[in-house]
């Protein structure tokens, strides 16, 4: 009688490595542009002396839609995105999420970020384990020993290595 397989994401987990490899050398060589990554600082201080939240450089990667990848072919999930510039005056539509996003772009330009960068912060580390990939409980899962990745809570999950190749067909078409 057959053993159960006691991990099954073992060999999934070898794959994936692969395929990010691949992902990383492939993005190379067509020369795509990356993005910064960020992580937040709060300001310190006390009473009126006191420092502003600022953004700091946290490394760079590419972003394919619910993922980043980067160069080391560590995977993250997307989380929020901004550029850096000092942004003008606010006079129209000071909603509150108007003021948060106008308090990102700021904090990315404090960051010392060129202007105009692309910044994306708030983004989570994906664990590539295979137990985290046999537990499906993140972004990645298996399915029938296949890594597959949830474009939306609500949608069904996708093969990861086609969805990759679409980002990527993607970056022909720009």
């Amino acid at each position: 009688m057959d053993q159960p397989d006691e991990n099954p994401g073992a060999g999934a987990a070898a794959v994936l490595a692969a395929l990010l490899q691949r992902t990383v050398a492939d993005l190379e060589a067509r020369g795509t542009h990356d993005e910064a990554l960020g992580t937040v600082k709060a300001g310190r201080g006390l009473g009126p002396i006191s420092t502003s939240t600022k953004m700091v450089n946290a490394g760079r990667a590419w972003r394919l839609g619910v993922l980043l990848i980067d160069r080391d072919a560590r995977l993250y999930e997307t989380g929020s995105v901004t550029r850096a510039i000092v942004p003008l005056r606010a006079v129209t539509n000071r909603s509150a999420e108007a003021e948060a996003r106008r308090d990102d772009r700021r904090a990315a330009a404090r960051g010392k970020f060129p202007e105009g960068e692309v910044v994306n912060f708030d983004y989570s580390p994906v664990d590539l384990s295979a137990v985290a990939l046999a537990g499906g409980s993140g972004i990645l899962s298996l399915q029938d020993g296949i890594v597959m990745v949830r474009w939306h809570a609500t949608d069904p999950p996708r093969r990861l290595d086609i969805y990759l190749a679409d980002r990527l067909g993607l970056l022909d078409e720009f």
